[in-house]
């Protein structure tokens, strides 16, 4: 309910002083998708290529943010990245391996983003895997041509942590030109406004 009211007060959000919006950097979609946050309900591999006798199956990260591990038993998952869980297992029980190497894969990740304004579906997309924005437009039933401003596509996120939102303005229509290649990854939580097109009629 959050979500919908967040979409429901987007014009006012987008209206408040200070609410200033940028072009995307490219670490602010391409990166995101490797260094997302994990949460319950994830499920992750966790793999000892020196030693894959201490392989664990796929697990989805408890309620209480854990997994169970070889060796180190249980271990909080939740709020990390893979990386800084990698790094967390590597401090616990790097003495007891001959090889210092620790693999974290996300198997899967269901989350959820939100599209507004001039698209032919908007609302709730729910997805178990890295999503584009262009992924994320198209499965709203792609722009309403006769609206949209393909060209200025704002993304607002609440960074995890963040007192604030971070705003992103994206040209989806260069992407789909194919004049820019660099693929703009949401996140979990991310709200797609797609604006319409300034008119003097």
């Amino acid at each position: 309910m959050k979500r919908f009211a967040c979409l429901l007060f987007l014009p006012l959000l987008l209206a408040l002083p200070g609410c200033q919006t940028a072009t995307a950097p490219a670490s602010a979609g391409v990166e995101s998708h490797a260094e997302i946050t994990l949460k319950e309900g994830d499920v992750i591999k966790v793999s000892f290529p020196g030693a894959p006798n201490l392989d664990s199956a796929p697990q989805p990260i408890r309620r209480d943010g854990k997994i169970t591990l070889p060796l180190m038993g249980e271990a909080v998952a939740a709020g990390l990245t893979p990386v800084q869980l990698q790094n967390e297992i590597l401090a616990a029980i790097g003495s007891q391996l001959l090889s210092k190497e620790v693999q974290v894969t996300v198997v899967s990740s269901t989350f959820s983003v939100y599209l507004d304004g001039a698209v032919m579906r908007p609302g709730k997309i729910d997805t178990d895997h890295p999503i584009t924005i262009l992924d994320a437009i198209m499965e709203a039933g792609g722009f309403d041509y006769s609206k949209a401003n393909t060209t200025a596509v704002r993304v607002i996120r609440h960074p995890r942590g963040a007192t604030a939102y971070a705003y992103y303005t994206v040209n989806v229509q260069s992407m789909m030109d194919g004049a820019d290649k660099q693929p703009f990854y949401l996140q979990p939580g991310d709200i797609v406004h797609v604006d319409q097109k300034f008119s003097w009629f």
